[in-house]
């Protein structure tokens, strides 16, 4: 019974067709991380884990070149 109300669930992928994991693309990378500023863990993000281990090294990327920032204390 819970194995098939659980595939009729489509699921919308978090990466769509023609985006690119990159740390310029700072539209996407802020997707994937939390209020806080904390990366978000793979079954949040429903990546593969080669995809969140591309996603983390470009947020580092993106927060090394201040792109993003390392924390967010605007609460």
């Amino acid at each position: 019974m819970n194995k098939s109300r659980r595939s009729s669930r489509r699921r919308v992928p978090a990466i769509r067709a023609g985006e690119f994991i990159d740390y310029k693309n700072i539209n996407l990378l802020r997707r994937f991380i939390s209020e806080q500023g904390k990366i978000l863990s793979r079954r949040m993000n429903r990546l593969t884990s080669k995809q969140q281990r591309l996603l983390t090294v470009a947020i580092k990327r993106a927060r090394i070149l201040a792109l993003l920032p390392f924390l967010n204390n605007e609460i």
